[in-house]
């Protein structure tokens, strides 16, 4: 499963790319956020943990694991799921997102991808 979810947060990045170069502020939060969800799944398989696969129990297990108990990741990249989230429901269900806010979307979910990818692969 660890690498289902690592081709996904991969698969979503590049849409994230796509659609913001096409002006698609909102898609792009969207499918940023589901870059970091997925690679935050895949490092919680990788960790040997089975999650039931919701938001919320993702993030509990992910932070736990990575920031609380392991100390594997530097404490200020302990919100950015959350961050990404919040910015993701804004898009979904709310008032939408600017095209900088969905840059620093991007660039955000990108990094932690990448961080992520540094730390499990």
């Amino acid at each position: 499963m660890k690498e289902t979810f690592l081709e996904r947060a991969k698969e979503n990045i590049k849409a994230a790319e796509l659609l913001f170069e096409n002006g698609l502020y909102n898609a792009s939060a969207n499918r940023a956020y589901y870059a970091a969800f997925h690679i935050a799944i895949a490092s919680i398989f990788a960790s040997g943990i089975i999650p039931n696969i919701d938001h919320k129990t993702v993030q509990t297990l992910f932070s736990d694991y990575f920031f609380n108990k392991r100390k594997i990741l530097p404490s200020n990249y302990k919100r950015y799921l959350k961050d990404l989230q919040d910015k993701r429901n804004i898009a979904d269900y709310k008032t939408g997102v600017s095209k900088k806010t969905a840059k620093n979307q991007l660039n955000d979910a990108k990094e932690f991808v990448e961080l992520i990818l540094g730390v499990i692969t």
